[in-house]
């Protein structure tokens, strides 16, 4: 039986390519907003002070909030392409939004129907590689962050290549757009898994999935945890450019997204092979433990060199899969409904996404950046404490799955 899955899968690999790239792209969709020079030609072009682009890329969250309840039952009812397809559409909308954007007003719509675009992702293509790829469901989901990754390590050389072109940095805006729509018309032709339906033929909505869920503290402290691996990466990638450039006297802080990148790559592809060998629920406490310290590190000694290493560092440790590992286990721990509880953990993500930067943005208005490495680092901590309960309690929670 396992040999015919495998063989089905392996036939299905150029469908999972395809679906994949929808996370280059998505990598340029997250990140772009938190480089500074695009913040601060995005400000001048909306006439207003470079944090109201931190407010705007909060909005990313708020647009996944409100969509993923609807985007895992979708994907469950209607099929992994659909949702996919759905997520597309509107992150070439996002793409176009912002770039042609007045004020900030709009792009922050934009930026909802973005965040839309990243729930519909996340429930329609991760569901769909984790059934090719399967049964290495942590393999399947750390693939995402890879591509994500290798578009997020090229984003700077793109805005030095538009600015020594003269043109405008919404060029790479306009072109992701383009490119999304292109691979939506593969994601519409390409084969793609069969999905496995219900005992009685129906699919149930996702408030119906979460009543028969059967919830613990271990499950609900893995959901928790979508939001504080979440966080630690998204105040990195947001508000540390801000950080090596004031406090830490960097004269060109776009070198740190550069050095995140090559972290988060490096991780992926050492943590591919080791959770081949190790429980992948272990590396949801060594990664954000790595974070912690090396957050603190930065904020105590403050230098250029530390920014960087440190942009390694969580890069590698907070970037690297710790996301895409959480949503596996929680996979394997509710087999028959992967898209609603792919939902819920992504909600878990955006509500953080959303709360977390709009706090970061005053925070580092008020208080300055170093104030947020702060916040950073004791949410970092809570993570931590999580995911050691999670392991502690991990096996017994197995066996009641698979029993």
């Amino acid at each position: 039986m396992s040999t015919a899955v495998s063989k089905t899968g392996r036939k299905l690999y150029p469908s999972a390519f395809i679906l994949y790239l929808n996370y280059f792209i998505h990598g340029i969709g997250c990140s772009i907003l938190g480089q500074q020079v695009m913040k601060e030609a995005l400000a001048a072009q909306w006439g207003t002070a470079d944090d109201a682009v931190t407010l705007v890329a909060a909005a990313l969250g708020l647009g996944r909030l409100i969509t993923l309840p609807f985007s895992g039952p979708i994907s469950d009812k209607m099929g992994r392409r659909v949702s996919s397809l759905i997520g597309i559409f509107s992150y070439a909308v996002f793409f176009f939004g912002v770039a042609y954007s007045p004020n900030m007003q709009v792009a922050y719509a934009a930026a909802i129907l973005g965040g839309a675009a990243n729930s519909f992702l996340d429930t329609g293509v991760i569901p769909a590689c984790v059934e090719i790829l399967e049964p290495r469901s942590g393999l399947a989901t750390m693939l995402t962050k890879f591509f994500i990754s290798i578009s997020q390590l090229l984003l700077p050389f793109m805005l030095g290549f538009v600015a020594a072109a003269n043109m405008s940095y919404n060029t790479i805006l306009i072109a992701a757009a383009v490119v999304i729509l292109v691979i939506g018309v593969l994601t519409f032709k390409i084969p793609m898994p069969a999905q496995e339906k219900a005992a009685d033929g129906k699919s149930e909505s996702f408030i119906q999935n979460l009543k028969h869920a059967k919830f613990t503290l271990e499950s609900m402290a893995l959901i928790a945890i979508g939001f504080t691996c979440t966080a630690t990466f998204q105040l990195w990638l947001n508000c540390a450019q801000k950080f090596g450039t004031e406090i830490a006297g960097m004269k060109d802080a776009s070198i740190m997204q550069t050095w995140y990148s090559a972290g988060t790559i490096v991780a992926i592809l050492l943590t591919s092979v080791l959770v081949t060998k190790f429980k992948q629920v272990r590396f949801l406490v060594i990664y954000p433990a790595i974070a912690t310290m090396m957050l603190i590190i930065v904020y105590i000694v403050r230098t250029p060199m530390i920014c960087q290493i440190g942009s390694f560092v969580i890069g590698y440790s907070a970037a690297g899969g710790v996301l895409q590992l959480a949503t596996a286990t929680v996979n394997d721990l509710f087999p028959k409904i992967k898209g609603t509880i792919t939902s819920i953990i992504m909600i878990a993500s955006s509500l953080s996404n959303y709360t977390i930067l709009s706090a970061a943005g005053k925070v580092s208005a008020s208080s300055g950046p170093q104030a947020v490495i702060t916040m950073n680092i004791i949410i970092t901590v809570i993570g931590v404490i999580l995911a050691l309960f999670v392991n502690m309690r991990y096996g017994k929670l197995v066996d009641k799955v698979e029993n």
